[in-house]
């Protein structure tokens, strides 16, 4: 039975000691240059004051929308400068879409030309000369399933000290992300190698997601075997006729045992969380019923039946705050705009001759929280500070795109599966949803792969100095599989 123990971890070590050294290694690199994206934050920083323009009224615009589609969210941004609305659409087959018009013509967008793509790389950074490059589908730094709506895009290449190349919608004609050149050479060292994209964009694309969960799932069965082995091989009672607890005076040999005694539970850790991270075989999917938003909102979000007007918000935020985005939103029946500013803040603009809110009044929250599923509610919490399951991330990480705002609201349904709702009392809308699997993959996954407990978080640099040290670990435990794994195949 040993013996095939241990020729099950030389081979697997043999496949599999490159992908592991990589991983360790591209860890590190991403702990501080994540993937190219474009934050809200940044999206709002470049965006123009609204101003009080000349805009259609919003029924007017939403003639462009086709009648079959469901109006899932309705916008009113700028892009290239000049007013634009935006309808989020959902078909009947939960297809989603997105229908944009000009404000101030109220025409719908039907093509984005090359020139359109450079008059919006114009107005994102109006201090650069823009190139434009081509149009793709999708290609190293455009992988993220959020830019779906948005394809084919544009590239144009912009002459900044950061070289940097934008992304520009197709659907919309809005930069829809931003990598800098130095994003994009240290991904070659970071994401790109540890989510294994150079298996994305060619004949193995629809292949990808198996690649990297069997993988992962060949790495973990390699880490168990390879302690297993470790233990095995040590003495903890005597020593060799060295006078070691190790059988092995060949210095690689002797660091391969002692860095995966060390280090062997960490890797088993790191890539088990890294599979976890791939939902494989779908063993997190929610398997609550859906929320029913429509009921929460108190019906569906129609147009034409809205009166508040983008100046209606513009006008009862005079001197407040300067919108450079206005939202259309129902909450419990009741139609209300959201203005946000430059810096993400928000208002809340519910009639002319209404004092815009900050934030909506809990009960009020609540009143509509109790039609979002048909299971009473077990309990609710305001919170005020950072959890575990609500907490912000740097920007560049996977996670940290979109701001965490406090107080939040949290609702849980005595629900089979226990679902949890977070509500964000400045907008009214729903921004999570927690199921029993949910929150489980949240400690196999994120806890595990990245320690992100506030806590922790929140004492760097001690947090970096343990995350890079155990990385290096892993990586000499990598590092001599590979030296061992040449000999090996040399020798046959």
């Amino acid at each position: 039975m040993k013996r095939y123990l241990y020729l099950l971890h030389r081979w697997l070590g043999v496949s599999l000691c490159l992908f592991m050294a990589l991983w360790f290694f591209s860890g590190v690199v991403m702990m501080y240059v994540g993937y190219p994206k474009l934050t809200v934050a940044q999206r709002l920083a470049h965006l123009p004051d609204l101003g009080n323009p000349a805009v259609v009224p919003l029924a007017l615009a939403a003639r462009a929308v086709p009648p079959e589609a469901n109006v899932s969210s309705i916008t009113l941004t700028s892009v290239a400068g000049k007013p634009q609305y935006q309808f989020g659409t959902l078909s009947a087959t939960r297809q989603r879409g997105i229908v944009a018009v000009d404000a101030l013509s109220g025409a719908k967008l039907q093509r984005v030309s090359a020139d359109d793509a450079l008059r919006a790389a114009h107005a994102f950074m109006p201090d650069a000369a823009a190139q434009y490059r081509d149009a793709v589908n999708e290609d190293s730094w455009s992988h993220s399933r959020s830019l779906d709506l948005h394809r084919p895009l544009h590239r144009v290449q912009m002459d900044d000290p950061a070289h940097t190349l934008l992304y520009v919608s197709s659907a919309t004609g809005d930069v829809v992300r931003v990598a800098t050149r130095s994003e994009r050479l240290w991904n070659f060292a970071g994401a790109w190698l540890h989510w294994l994209y150079m298996f994305r964009g060619g004949p193995l694309d629809g292949a990808w997601t198996g690649i990297v969960i069997y993988l992962s799932l060949a790495g973990v069965l390699l880490a168990v075997s390879g302690s297993v082995v470790g233990l095995l091989r040590w003495r903890f009672r005597g020593r060799f006729r060295s006078g070691s607890k190790t059988p092995y005076r060949e210095p690689v040999m002797r660091w391969h045992h002692l860095s995966g005694l060390l280090f062997g539970t960490l890797a088993i850790t790191w890539i088990f969380s890294g599979l976890m991270s791939m939902n494989p075989w779908k063993m997190f999917n929610a398997d609550a019923a859906p929320l029913d938003r429509t009921a929460y909102a108190g019906g569906t979000l129609q147009p034409a039946q809205f009166q508040l007007q983008a100046s209606d918000a513009l006008s009862a935020l005079r001197g407040d705050l300067q919108a450079r985005e206005i939202g259309w939103h129902r909450l419990a029946g009741q139609a209300y705009l959201v203005a946000t500013d430059g810096n993400g803040r928000t208002r809340i603009v519910r009639g002319a001759g209404q004092a815009p809110l900050d934030i909506f009044p809990t009960p009020q929250l609540l009143d509509a929280a109790q039609h979002l599923s048909a299971a009473p509610i077990a309990e609710t919490s305001v919170l005020e500070r950072y959890d575990n399951y609500y907490y912000d991330r740097d920007n560049h990480t996977m996670m940290g795109d979109a701001a965490r705002r406090l107080p939040l609201l949290r609702v849980k349904f005595a629900d089979a599966q226990q679902t949890w709702v977070h509500i964000d009392p400045y907008s009214g809308n729903v921004v999570g949803q927690l199921d029993q699997r949910q929150r489980l993959q949240r400690w196999l996954f994120s806890f595990l792969h990245s320690w992100d407990l506030p806590p922790l978080l929140a004492s760097r640099p001690l947090w970096d100095i343990a995350m890079i040290l155990f990385s290096i670990g892993g990586l000499l435990l990598s590092a001599t599989g590979i030296v061992i794994a040449v000999r090996r195949c040399r020798v046959g």
